[in-house]
């Protein structure tokens, strides 16, 4: 071979070996390329999952491994068509499922036919039930439930109305989140002597069963039976204070609680018609997911520095992370939801919300 040859052979030799290493780094075991992650939120009724949880992964996984695929899926509010995509998802050969559940415990049967095609899944936000999880990350729920029960307490206090009584609208009874965070706030308010009048589980978690709810209670009860109301997130602290107004009550003297810093609920927050909600920082959860999901997705198994506690689903005890939430009033909109970028300004501070804003030092 010429010298010319020679030299022409190893430039494409080491092009070609460098094009190896490029694809090999990311590598999953759906071949050609990084690894194919499967991503199944639950429902488009909570703006969180489309606005932030979905983004928030997908930057997440494509930070961390460019070559890798997210194909998402979101059920709809619908447990057997999530059974379905995560179906499809295992058809198409995913290297792992990040699954929130719509049904935590019919989700089990997700965790079970990926278990036997030797596919990892991580439980995300909601831990399934009784099935095989490799993996959990969510918040620490229970201290979700303290934080409004405490929050609503001092506020109950403040305005001479420590013992209550209170109506407690809950989340949707299907969802395990749910009672933890109706666990600890029962544990709150047990705590601090503030005795619950009426007490509902809302399915679905929709604003109108909670309006329905608070309607209720506020019938039975009589506008001044009750001192404020417990809503497990800001769409049902939404439809309680949506009954209020029907009732004829000014919501700005029932304080009501609320979860998920929606900009609704934030807005209301602003005017004086909501008391407070509960931040869940969704980026840091969604890049720890994407974090752990990619790593599972090579074989790597769950890297244990980012795990907190151990969490026993009935079946296994799931390696977890669990994040700490944020109680947020109208003192710390701005330290907390606004300064982190997690809502801007200019989503608040809208129409009649901008003296509200004003008021808050928002702009």
């Amino acid at each position: 071979m010429s010298q010319s040859a020679l030299k022409r052979f190893s430039v494409s030799l080491g092009v070609l070996l460098a094009l190896v290493v490029v694809a090999a780094g990311c590598g999953g075991s759906s071949g050609g390329g990084g690894a194919t992650i499967a991503l199944l939120l639950p429902e488009n009724e909570t703006p969180r999952y489309e606005s932030d949880d979905r983004p928030d992964f997908e930057k997440a996984v494509e930070e961390e491994c460019e070559d890798c695929e997210v194909l998402y899926s979101n059920a709809g509010g619908d447990a057997a068509k999530q059974q379905s995509q995560a179906e499809a998802a295992l058809t198409q050969g995913v290297d792992v499922i990040v699954v929130d559940p719509m049904d935590s415990k019919s989700a089990a049967a997700i965790a079970e036919k990926a278990k036997a095609q030797n596919v990892p899944v991580l439980s995300y936000d909601r831990l399934i039930e009784n099935g095989e999880v490799d993996a959990y990350v969510s918040f620490d729920n229970k201290k979700v439930g303290e934080l409004q029960a405490e929050t609503l307490a001092k506020k109950l206090k403040e305005d001479g109305s420590a013992s209550g009584p209170i109506i407690m609208i809950n989340g949707d009874p299907a969802d395990p989140n749910a009672a933890l965070f109706k666990e600890g706030a029962h544990n709150g308010f047990e705590t601090a002597g503030v005795q619950i009048a009426k007490e509902y589980d809302t399915p679905g978690w929709s604003a109108e069963n909670a309006q329905r709810e608070a309607q209720q209670a506020i019938t039975a009860l009589g506008s001044n039976g009750f001192a404020g109301i417990y809503a497990a997130n800001d769409d049902t602290g939404g439809g309680a204070i949506a009954a209020m107004k029907g009732a004829g009550i000014n919501p700005s003297e029932k304080p009501v609680t609320g979860q998920d810093a929606t900009v609704a609920g934030l807005q209301r927050i602003l005017a004086g018609q909501q008391y407070m909600t509960v931040y869940k920082e969704i980026e840091p959860e969604a890049a720890i997911s994407a974090e752990i999901a990619i790593a599972l997705a090579e074989g790597e198994g769950v890297p244990q520095g980012k795990i907190t506690e151990e969490v026993d689903n009935g079946k296994v005890k799931v390696p977890s992370v669990l994040l700490k939430p944020i109680a947020v009033t109208k003192d710390n909109v701005k330290s907390t939801v606004v300064a982190d970028g997690f809502v801007s300004a200019s989503e608040l501070c809208t129409g009649p919300y901008k003296q509200a804003c004003k008021e808050a030092g928002i702009s």
